[in-house]
């Protein structure tokens, strides 16, 4: 035989072998979630013969469940109920004067976002023009365009209505009067 005909022979001969192995795979039925390749118990099981390619089943790991929660002892300290990254233990304190510049830096922040959510309500309100605005465009000719930006319109109202009642009750939260001038917009 000549070296440039091995070179095929023998990946024909390769493939060949392939098939014989395939062909030789026992047959699998599947019962429910199990696999089995014994007839008599697929068949006395009422399972199904799979047809097609090769199965693989990867067992996977048993879990290990732990023991039951124990009572803290006499002897044991307490748990925290603080996770292990929190930066502070139970035990320290917040300086009282911290704690109140947080609170006024809160307060401002929350003032701004009301002011800002209140612009946004008083446009969003003007743009609606209690659900007439004017017509734009093709909407003359497209009645239902118009009612769809109507409905857009309506829908931006509520909710920078709703946005500035859920600051204002942030606000209320901090304690103190949530903005005197903003709460007679409403």
């Amino acid at each position: 035989m000549k070296p440039t005909l091995a070179i095929p022979w023998l990946a024909a001969s390769a493939a060949g072998l392939c098939l014989v192995q395939a062909q030789a795979q026992e047959r699998i039925y599947r019962c429910g979630n199990e696999y089995t390749n014994a007839a008599e118990v697929a068949k006395s099981r009422g399972c199904t013969l799979l047809e097609g390619g090769n199965i693989t089943i990867v067992q996977g790991t048993t879990v290990q469940r732990s023991a039951e929660p124990r009572a803290p002892s006499a002897s044991s300290p307490p748990r925290s109920t603080a996770p292990a990254s929190s930066p502070r233990t139970t035990s320290e304190r917040i300086d009282p004067a911290a704690q109140r510049a947080r609170d006024s830096d809160a307060r401002a922040i929350l003032e701004a976002e009301l002011r800002k959510a209140e612009d946004r309500l008083m446009q969003a309100q003007t743009e609606y023009a209690n659900g007439a605005p004017e017509k734009q465009g093709i909407e003359s000719r497209n009645h239902q365009r118009y009612l769809d930006r109507v409905a857009e319109l309506k829908a931006a109202v509520t909710r920078a209505q709703s946005d500035v009642d859920g600051i204002r009750r942030e606000l209320g939260r901090l304690g103190g009067a949530a903005n005197p001038a903003g709460s007679a917009a409403k």
